[in-house]
């Protein structure tokens, strides 16, 4: 299952991740780290809803994904690593090796400044995904497959153009 896209998407499973990026990636699995979601028997199914039958969905913590995506990386099949929020894929990208991380949709919250149309961020956010790339990871932010991906610095100089 070779993770094809790393992806942090406050939304987590929607259309756009399963249409939008599940089907140009001919992806096959889709792995959901989110501690809350991992140990809710009820969001899990509810997000089963949210995926076809022959795409495999697997939920883990943090702390439970990190040592797993080498074997994740290892297999034939593509797949997406999800996460909901930035500090979760800070984790991956510190303890799994995760090197491409792509912000897909973070949204709109009290304290949070645009800086895309789909990515808003406090001050704590811009300097965690700073952090993320300082970690060795490239980060960009990439609504959908057929959008450019906009490397972070080039995101976060936009804030001041809104």
């Amino acid at each position: 299952m070779t993770l094809v896209l790393n992806r942090i998407d406050d939304r987590l499973i929607h259309g756009q991740v399963v249409v939008g990026w599940g089907q140009p990636l001919d992806v096959r699995f889709i792995v959901l780290v989110d501690d809350a979601v991992a140990s809710s028997d009820w969001e899990r199914e509810l997000y089963r809803m949210g995926v076809p039958p022959e795409m495999e969905l697997r939920f883990h913590s943090a702390a439970e994904a990190a040592p797993l995506l080498d074997a994740y990386r290892t297999d034939s099949h593509p797949g997406i690593l999800l996460t909901g929020d930035i500090a979760t894929m800070r984790e991956l990208v510190l303890h799994g090796g995760v090197r491409e991380v792509n912000i897909g949709g973070i949204h709109h919250r009290v304290g949070r400044r645009q800086y895309l149309r789909y990515v808003f961020l406090t001050t704590e956010e811009q300097q965690a995904l700073r952090e993320v790339a300082s970690l060795g990871a490239l980060v960009t932010a990439q609504d959908v497959p057929a959008a450019r991906a906009v490397p972070l610095e080039e995101m976060l100089a936009h804030e001041a153009d809104l």
